[in-house]
């Protein structure tokens, strides 16, 4: 026969009822936990997104209106002008240390002649005169030093360069059949002892001009050398001699 034993009442029962509560309560938590995924945090997604345009907190780029890089300028960016560009250079304007001439403009060598005046020596020194003529019909300038060399038959030149001397005239204005003169001087050779030349012609090149007019040389021998009796002129001035 079996043993009947009796429940136990008062305090111990409702500390069992408790415990029962508890575990029903729990299980509940247990199971809404389990059916509530639609309210949890962010899925991972697979893929990758595309880096946005503008700055790093992805507002548009300034100057745009869809967030886009702005074009660049032809300096590579900045907006700045380059340098020498039409805008901002203007060219310099060459500027002429010379006088202002006549409104005919300056003599040039195919409107003139050459000759060679006759020696006028004084003090050992051989003096000459270069005389340019304008044969042209109109009216011209000359203006300065000219240039000169001495030259054999084949036209090679074979003496020295001249130097210059004194300071330029006014503006020497020929009218057509009148001329202008510059002064040659030099040394004479035999008094210095230095080597010589025979020159057959001499070249003159007027002033701002690269063409020369060439003439027969009457002055006999000339230095080869610039150890002394170097030639020297002097500028155009008004007429054919002194």
């Amino acid at each position: 026969m079996a043993e009947h034993r009796d429940i136990p009442s008062g305090p111990v029962r409702r500390h069992s009822q408790l415990a029962v509560g508890g575990l029903a309560l729990l299980a509940a938590a247990v199971l809404v936990t389990g059916c509530g995924k639609d309210t949890a945090g962010p899925e991972s997604v697979a893929g990758s997104a595309a880096p946005l345009s503008g700055d790093s907190t992805g507002a548009p780029t300034p100057g745009t209106t869809d967030g886009s890089a702005p074009p660049k300028t032809p300096d590579g960016g900045g907006g700045k002008t380059p340098p020498g560009s039409p805008a901002t250079h203007t060219p310099s304007t060459p500027k002429s240390d010379k006088p202002v001439t006549a409104a005919s403009g300056h003599c040039h060598t195919s409107e003139l002649k050459a000759s060679v005046g006759d020696n006028e020596p004084g003090a050992g020194q051989e003096n000459f005169a270069l005389v340019l003529t304008n044969k042209s019909q109109r009216s011209c300038t000359v203006y300065g030093f000219p240039g000169l060399a001495f030259v054999n038959s084949a036209g090679e030149q074979v003496s020295l360069n001249p130097t210059r001397a004194g300071s330029a005239q006014p503006p020497v204005r020929l009218a057509p059949g009148s001329s202008a003169w510059a002064p040659l001087s030099f040394s004479n050779p035999e008094m210095t002892g230095v080597t010589t030349v025979d020159p057959a012609a001499v070249e003159i090149t007027p002033p701002d001009e690269k063409a020369s007019l060439k003439t027969s040389w009457p002055g006999g021998p000339v230095t080869n050398t610039g150890k002394a009796s170097v030639p020297q002129v002097g500028p155009f001035q008004a007429g054919s001699k002194p």
